[in-house]
């Protein structure tokens, strides 16, 4: 059993410390505790009990209920609610249909979450004048994202990780993690010491997220196999990156100010010229910097689509433009790149106007177990889902339709890509001897230029298993030996 007659010293100090290093509060600050009733948020509450006197700062409480998990989720807050009255301190509580949401801005459910979280955090307070907003992430939190991250292929701004302090988006606010420097055992142990009672959120365990899986499984096996005190790793190491990128980012200002022309309403127009005299590294983050100008944030913004506006800049085509997710157009123009976000879809644009330039987009598809996977491409408003089968439930493949494509499981290796078409693409369609142009094989089956940016293209390995929507390759199709086959269903959004 771990020593528990200091926890709640050693996890206090620690908080006072980075508080003190993070300047996160002032005297005065009115601030909204952001409490789950999970234990991290329940030692956060009452840690900043016992410091508020000393910080001078004024507490107030929030839950958001994401009715995910039903009575749980009621039973969460109403947990919320008794602790508050307890503790004499005002509480906000709200419920909101997370999976209502999520369907209507077709975003993972994760992404919904945090989407609703904080909008409801900022909403409750600016309405009632709190100017800091506390979470309770802590240091195991941050060292299981900068993995996460490091595991999708991410650049320093995601292993950077957690920070300590941000400003909240169109005000003065900022949210605050005075827990980032203490450990998950740390807080139990506190916890345990102060005999505080909480709730337990079972999804927690859930091994279908990845949060989990880092979490349980890949952690614990670093831990034991590699390196003891990999969570202290993580967390230097996005301590590094995280004051590497600020003195990077104070550079890249000063390359943004000098290459702008124009700052208008949802457009951002700079000079091609001196964007492409600067390194590669400076150029993917100048065009960063401006597509988070107009469209509001990165989400959705990989690096296939940096790579892609960094091609056009230096394709030496006098006119292109090519569109990334939600509603984003980067075109060039003689001299000029111009960052925009469109009022309509992109889709209907192209369509109007002929364009034949293809929308720029990638994404990665793990292999589906017992439930189906899907992804939804923002870029074209198309939705794919895989699903796994016996080959004794296969249903009559040539009364299947060009929307649904079975492949040989035994033929297909995991992750596939699925990406814009591009120039030089080329796969042997079902039923040829030799290879063709997907190109090529778009003019002999009379698919309009225009039309061609709704047709995805679908990898194993590098190569081309589908040309969305009209034909699966040779190499993946189902023989006598087939035992497990993948199903592709594309549903038009």
């Amino acid at each position: 059993m771990r020593p528990l007659k200091n926890a709640q010293f050693c996890s206090t100090s620690v908080v006072k410390q980075t508080i003190a290093a993070y300047r996160m509060f002032q005297p005065g600050d009115s601030v909204l505790i952001c409490v789950s009733g999970g234990p991290d948020s329940v030692a956060l509450l009452h840690i900043l009990l016992s410091l508020a006197p000393e910080l001078s700062c004024t507490l107030g409480i929030t839950h958001l209920n994401h009715c995910l998990r039903k009575k749980d989720s009621d039973n969460d807050a109403e947990f919320v609610a008794s602790l508050a009255k307890q503790l004499n301190l005002p509480c906000y509580i709200k419920k909101k249909d997370v999976r209502k949401y999520q369907k209507q801005h077709k975003l993972s459910l994760e992404e919904a979450a945090r989407h609703v979280r904080y909008a409801f955090y900022d909403q409750v307070a600016e309405k009632n004048g709190f100017n800091k907003i506390a979470l309770g992430h802590h240091s195991d939190d941050n060292a299981e994202l900068v993995l996460m991250y490091l595991l999708r292929g991410s650049g320093p701004l995601g292993i950077a990780g957690i920070p300590p302090v941000r400003n909240c988006k169109n005000s003065d606010r900022q949210i605050v993690r005075p827990l980032i420097n203490v450990k998950r055992s740390e807080i139990i142990d506190f916890i345990e010491a102060k005999e505080l009672r909480y709730v337990s959120d079972k999804s927690n365990n859930d091994m279908r997220y990845l949060r989990n899986r880092v979490r349980h499984q890949l952690i614990p096996l670093l831990k034991g196999s590699y390196n003891p005190r990999i969570v202290e790793t993580l967390n230097r190491l996005s301590l590094i990156i995280r004051c590497e990128e600020k003195w990077i980012e104070n550079n890249i200002n000063s390359i943004f100010k000098k290459s702008t022309i124009s700052i208008q309403n949802d457009k951002i127009i700079l000079s091609a010229a001196k964007i492409g005299e600067i390194d590669p590294a400076a150029q993917r983050r100048v065009i960063r910097k401006a597509i988070a100008a107009v469209k509001g944030d990165l989400r959705c913004i990989t690096f296939s689509h940096i790579d892609s506006a960094v091609s056009l800049l230096r394709s030496g085509k006098s006119f292109a433009s090519i569109d990334l997710p939600d509603r984003i157009r980067i075109g060039r123009n003689k001299d000029l790149l111009c960052f925009s976000k469109e009022k309509k879809r992109l889709r209907d644009l192209n369509i109007k106007a002929g364009n034949i330039e293809p929308v720029s987009f990638e994404y990665s598809i793990i292999k589906p177990g017992n439930k189906p996977e899907s992804v939804y491409i923002k870029e074209i408003d198309l939705n794919l889902k895989f699903s796994k089968i016996n080959i004794k439930n296969l249903p009559d493949i040539h009364c299947a339709g060009h929307n649904i494509a079975f492949f040989d499981m035994v033929n297909v290796s995991f992750p596939l890509i699925l990406r814009s078409f591009r120039p030089g693409d080329y796969f042997q369609p079902l039923g040829m001897a030799g290879t063709q142009k997907v190109k090529n094989f778009f003019i002999n089956n009379k698919i309009p230029r225009p039309k061609r940016l709704r047709y995805p293209i679908l990898l194993s390995k590098g190569k081309i298993i589908w040309v969305v929507g009209l034909r699966i390759d040779d190499s993946v199709k189902i023989k006598p030996s087939t035992r497990i086959v993948l199903k592709a269903e594309l549903i038009l959004a």
